[in-house]
């Protein structure tokens, strides 16, 4: 029975049939609140179509006993975020900031101290770049976040990116940045060697100069620094600066010539021998995400995932950096493999012209929040910040811009991996978000995105349906807070794409999960043990951050789930509640369903809510054909909906 319930300040979708066949334990229950019905019930081998606007009650048959009992196990287990705890209690619902920001770990920001200042200062995700030091310092750096993460109570997921494609990189073996003057004469070689030598700068790729001429403009990271070719001996050349600038460690070139790109095809695999055995070491320290470098096909994406599938214990996430023109040109097919996206903007600019970056960095993250797959935005946020206190006006600005795109996360590299103020530099980062956000929200451009339907599925259209609706329905009543209980996190992201104006509270009980959702925009993830029976999760939930102050009297709640029961009930679940703190203590003891005229007057909008949403399912009218020719054919019919809901052959 396709059913929704109304008690007070809520709502609930669910699907429920019963069936006499012993092995489909269907009669269950869910929620002890009053339940408006709106579609058919199926007993036994007769169905009937019953529509209806009247309110039942209906109790739960769990046991007040075993409700205490599911409250202290969640009691036990329930781990909220010690920084976003304190953001909560500082700043309230509404002051939390929903970008979440990723910092590049490096010698500058190694050490426990300064790891847990970045954790305090806002890090979300610690990036590692496997281009740098060695396997035992990203060892010991992984391992100290994850003691940080154990002993102060903090969840900060770890990321490595991978190195790939060395052809574009250049090193001059500095430890830091170097200074390049002009008309001064550099020797760009194939040759090896070990730390500096003035003036010599060493390519990753012997083939690196294959088709170059004397003329051509070497260019360094998209225009930091600029040389001409004056002289090629044999692989080497020799170059002349005519743009002075910064010329960073292992920086990216490209050669240019009549003002276009050279274009080469070197044909090699987007990981390299190194890059595996760096993503079976990630596999071996329990890293979050692994970010893949120089990726151009759909392909090479779908390869790792399926490895990693088949070598990881636990979920290991995918991000594709796009970073190249033939990964633009192929965009949709990448974002839709991968599950997530890095915007790699420096890498970017060496091979589109600047003043493209703007447009395809908001392109970008317009496609990946209609995909629903999560953006970072990285490279030179704020780059004057290796050297300086303060950014630039021009920087601030950028990092705004970046947020009013609803970029999912923004990411510091150089600035903190080697910066002198990195502490300071992601202090802007943060501050300059919480403002952006802030001003977007009183402008209330979270309904600006016209979101694809994504899912195939009737369950999966309806859990899409459920969730753009209901972040419409948490802006309009104005509610404090969703709370989303999930399992992999697929709910928690589709509300996330909807960038609703409260906070997404994600409880689950999947500790990849959670570290996954550290990635989604204005989701703060919870691990819980989570039961069978969502009242009791709804009820524990909300009873434990009420009674550690995180919500308080007058507060309202939103709550979705798509927690599905085990086999010993299987039912495929979705709601919606709205709840208010202050009158949850009457509905949870089963008081009148509406406590005043405001109550009432909402059920009514519930009401159209639900109408709302069962119209915007394509597969509504095949549903309604099935129901008039439902006496004839009730077996079938049954077998159907069971099919098509839970997912369950008889």
């Amino acid at each position: 029975m396709e059913s929704m319930a109304v008690a007070g300040h809520s709502i609930h979708t669910c699907f429920h049939i019963k069936s006499k066949n012993p092995r489909v334990n269907l009669e269950k229950q869910v929620f002890g609140v009053p339940v408006l019905h709106h579609g058919v019930s199926c007993i036994g081998k007769k169905l009937k179509g019953k529509v209806g606007a009247g309110v039942q009650a209906v109790q739960v048959g769990l046991e007040e006993s075993e409700r205490v009992r599911n409250l202290r196990s969640l009691e036990r287990t329930l781990e909220l975020d010690a920084v976003s705890e304190r953001e909560l209690r500082e700043k309230g619902f509404l002051g939390l900031r929903k970008t979440k920001l990723v910092c590049t770990i490096g010698p500058a920001c190694s050490s426990l101290e300064d790891l847990e200042k970045l954790v305090l200062g806002g890090m979300n995700v610690a990036r590692l770049n496997m281009c740098h030091n060695t396997r035992e310092w990203h060892r010991d750096v992984i391992r100290k976040i994850k003691k940080l993460n154990e002993e102060k109570g903090f969840s900060v997921s770890v990321m490595i990116d991978t190195e790939g494609s060395q052809i574009h990189v250049v090193d001059h073996g500095a430890p830091s940045s170097l200074k390049v003057q002009e008309d001064s004469i550099w020797l760009f070689t194939n040759e090896k060697f070990d730390g500096s030598v003035p003036f010599t700068v060493q390519a990753k790729y012997e083939g690196f100069s294959e088709g170059i001429k004397v003329g051509d403009e070497l260019v360094i990271d998209g225009g930091m620094a600029r040389f001409e070719v004056i002289e090629k001996l044999r692989s080497d050349l020799r170059c002349k600066c005519t743009d002075p600038g910064l010329f960073l460690p292992r920086a990216k070139f490209s050669f240019w010539r009549d003002g276009k790109l050279v274009e080469r095809n070197y044909e090699l695999p987007t990981l390299s021998t190194k890059d595996w055995s760096d993503i079976e070491f990630g596999i071996s320290e329990g890293v979050n995400f692994i970010a893949m470098s120089f990726v151009n096909d759909a392909e090479s994406v779908r390869h790792l995932k399926n490895y990693l599938s088949t070598k990881s214990a636990t979920s290991i996430r995918v991000l594709a950096k796009i970073e190249s023109l033939e990964s633009l040109q192929k965009l949709e097919e990448i974002i839709e493999a991968s599950d997530g996206i890095m915007v790699a903007r420096v890498d970017l600019g060496v091979e589109i012209p600047l003043e493209q970056i703007p447009t395809v960095q908001e392109e970008i993250t317009k496609v990946c929040r209609q995909l629903n797959k999560p953006v970072i935005v990285a490279s030179q946020f704020l780059e004057s910040m290796i050297e300086y206190p303060t950014p630039t006006r021009a920087e601030v600005a950028d990092i705004s811009e970046a947020v009013r795109q609803y970029a999912d996360a923004l990411m510091l590299a150089g600035e903190s991996a080697i910066g002198l103020f990195g502490q300071k530099a992601l202090s802007v980062l943060q501050m300059t978000s919480s403002r952006m956000e802030s001003s977007s929200r009183e402008e209330n451009r979270q309904g600006s995105l016209l979101p694809r339907q994504l899912g195939v599925s009737l369950p999966d259209r309806i859990a899409e349906q459920i969730c753009n609706s209901a972040v419409e329905l948490a802006n309009n009543l104005a509610v404090d807070a969703i709370f989303v209980y999930t399992k992999h996190g697929h709910m928690a992201s589709l509300l996330s794409r909807n960038r609703p104006n409260p906070p997404i509270f994600a409880f689950t009980n999947e500790e990849s999960t959670r570290m996954s959702l550290n990635l989604q925009w204005g989701v703060i993830p919870l691990l819980a043990d989570l039961s069978d029976d969502m009242e009791s999760n709804i009820s524990s939930t909300i009873h434990l951050v009420k009674s550690k102050g995180l919500v308080k009297e007058g507060d309202s709640v939103l709550v979705v789930s798509d927690v599905t029961p085990s086999s010993a009930s299987p039912m495929t679940f979705q709601s919606i509640q709205v709840i208010n703190i202050s009158q949850f203590r009457q509905i949870r003891n089963r008081k009148a369903p509406f406590l005043d005229c405001h109550s009432s007057h909402l059920a009514v909008k519930c009401g159209d809510f639900f109408t709302k949403i069962t119209d915007r399912l394509s597969g509504k009218k095949k549903l309604e054909k099935e129901l008039k020719s439902s006496e004839n054919c009730a077996g079938q019919f049954l077998f159907w909906v069971l099919d098509v809901l839970t997912g369950f052959t008889p």
